[in-house]
């Protein structure tokens, strides 16, 4: 066995880095009615790329006269693709949640490089933001990404797609046929009620039943394809799509597989038994979904955002990178080499370069433009928190609204930047900051789970009314929670600034700094590093800082 695992790192682990390094990568996580504590559907998803903005997109509502054009620029770069026909009738969309609580996220799982159509006019993130406006459930949006891919053209790599309306949740992964052959392979997979699934840049679906639309969809061409291009050559019964387009390699194990894993394990205590597929020391595969131990709320999703695997094996916190504060992130690049040898870090789901996260839930019982919760963070989701956008508001908060800043303007009026100035105050002494980070993370969360529930009501009651004042009311709750949370949060990293000034700990009770009887500030702690931490420094050092007595005269 172990001669096996040994030829199996060796064989994928030689080339991952250098692909991997160039892949978007980002979590999604996947409840369905039966499987949650209310009866909503819930997806998560964290924007994992180093180059975007954290902001909260938002389109109206609107007509167009026949004729009308729509410029295609690609999601990732800004480049512009090309002009698509506009449809007639659009849908507002509030970040990744349209008007009829349809949501949709991805991941990027790369995929056979050669397939790669650099002709076609629709990129991953374009397909998504256009779907949105132009369907209203699950299985619509399927047939709107593969009709479009069809006429214009996919543009992007391999894609792993959640699809979840207030009924049904669906994966759809896709992948283009190489330059100049429009359109594209893909299969779509229903996971069943009563169960949760997650995909996390790896193509997850293997094989599926060719004969169940209830439950597929796929694309004519998905198996003879692969039979033309030497991916595949068995019955059609055994095609697996994961294994003809996106083959597993130790990257794909350690990278992405093992960040399902670890959101699986947290839901299903029998999932431990595939650590050796996470670590990349074993193939088999874990399933597509999984159904979970305990009923699921939208809290319990959002703490799954918030993993670094810890209290397992690969826990980030434990690791000699954690350094003395237990710091659970490690800057890119992702593998390095040391005299010859490649080495990696972990790769958890909550990450530093998040531009922004969210839990998205459907709630069938209530009116579409109440029913639907966009819970939306900028950045790392560990050191963020969930505002409450209902997806029928007319306009987002000003601190999150696209153009309030950007990547390279930093701007106190934009959440992005006020949170990311607190996370990365909280890099240089983890350990102790994340306690306080997370105690106000708490106390917001845990205000706006418990005002929504009276926020429904009241909306629920003016809907009956009168529709568009119960959107007036929502657009109101929703941004000024987000204000609210913006100023909570600067006054949270002005806290942070004096507490942990220069490395000292100036004392404090329920936030109030404390003054020693002539009004001054009470004297400065100093807690040190954890004995680990010492004893690391003396087996480096040896006698070198050892206190020693003066040589006699």
């Amino acid at each position: 066995m172990i001669k096996k695992i040994s030829l199996f790192l060796l064989s994928f682990l030689i080339g991952i880095v250098f692909s991997f390094n160039q892949a978007n990568a980002c979590s999604n996580f996947i409840v369905t009615k039966n499987a949650s504590v209310d009866g909503s559907t819930m997806l998560s998803y964290a924007a994992d790329s180093h180059d975007l903005y954290g902001e909260l997109y938002f389109w109206p509502a609107a007509t167009y006269p026949e004729g009308t054009m729509l410029d295609v620029h690609e999601w990732d770069t800004g480049k512009y693709l090309g002009q698509i026909k506009q449809a007639p009738q659009t849908y507002s969309v509030i970040g990744n949640m349209n008007e009829y609580q349809l949501s949709i996220a991805e991941t990027t799982f790369g995929g056979r490089s050669e397939l790669q159509d650099t002709t076609g006019l629709i990129d991953y993130g374009s397909l998504i933001y256009i779907t949105l406006q132009r369907a209203k459930t699950a299985r619509e949006a399927i047939q709107t990404i593969a009709d479009l891919v069809d006429e214009y053209g996919y543009y992007s790599s391999g894609e792993s797609f959640s699809i979840v309306d207030p009924e049904e949740a669906w994966i759809m992964e896709i992948i283009s046929k190489g330059p100049h052959n429009k359109g594209a392979v893909w299969v779509a997979v229903k996971i069943p009620d009563g169960y949760v699934s997650s995909h996390a840049n790896q193509a997850r679906i293997t094989t599926f039943p060719l004969k169940d639309k209830e439950n597929c969809l796929y694309s004519q061409d998905v198996i003879s394809f692969a039979r033309e291009k030497g991916y595949f050559d068995g019955k059609n019964k055994d095609f697996s799509f994961a294994d003809a387009y996106a083959p597993l390699d130790f990257g794909a194990l350690r990278f992405c597989e093992a960040r399902v894993w670890s959101a699986f394990r947290l839901v299903n205590k029998d999932m431990d038994k595939y650590i050796d597929y996470a670590k990349g020391e074993s193939t088999e595969r874990m399933p597509l979904y999984i159904k979970p131990d305990r009923k699921l709320s939208q809290r319990d999703v959002m703490n799954i955002m918030r993993d670094h695997y810890e209290g397992t094996e690969l826990d980030m916190t434990q690791d000699v990178g954690a350094g003395p504060f237990k710091v659970p992130y490690r800057f890119r690049p992702l593998t390095w080499k040391v005299d010859d040898q490649t080495y990696f870090n972990e790769r958890a789901i909550a990450t530093q370069q998040s531009a922004f996260s969210f839990v998205a839930q459907m709630r069938s019982w209530l009116p579409r433009h109440i029913g639907g919760i966009l819970w939306f963070g900028v950045d790392d989701a560990a050191s963020s928190v969930y505002m409450p956008m209902y997806c029928g508001i007319k306009e987002v908060p000003h601190c999150l609204a696209e153009g309030n800043g950007d990547l390279l303007t930093f701007t106190w009026d934009s959440a992005f930047w006020v949170f990311n100035w607190v996370a990365n105050q909280a890099y240089g002494r983890y350990s102790y900051m994340i306690e306080d980070i997370n105690k106000v993370q708490n106390e917001l969360e845990d205000k706006f789970i418990s005002y929504t529930s009276a926020i429904d009501q009241a909306a629920k009651a003016m809907h009956d009314q009168n529709p568009d004042l119960a959107r007036d009311f929502l657009t109101e709750f929703s941004n000024s929670q987000a204000d609210l949370t913006m100023k909570r949060w600067k006054k949270l990293g002005e806290f942070l600034q004096v507490k942990y000034l220069d490395g000292n700990l100036h004392q404090e009770v329920n936030g109030k700094f404390l003054r020693n009887p002539h009004g001054n500030p009470k004297h400065a702690t100093f807690p040190g590093y954890s004995e680990k931490y010492y004893r690391n420094v003396v087996k480096e050092t040896g006698d070198k800082l050892k206190m020693k007595e003066l040589p006699k005269k």
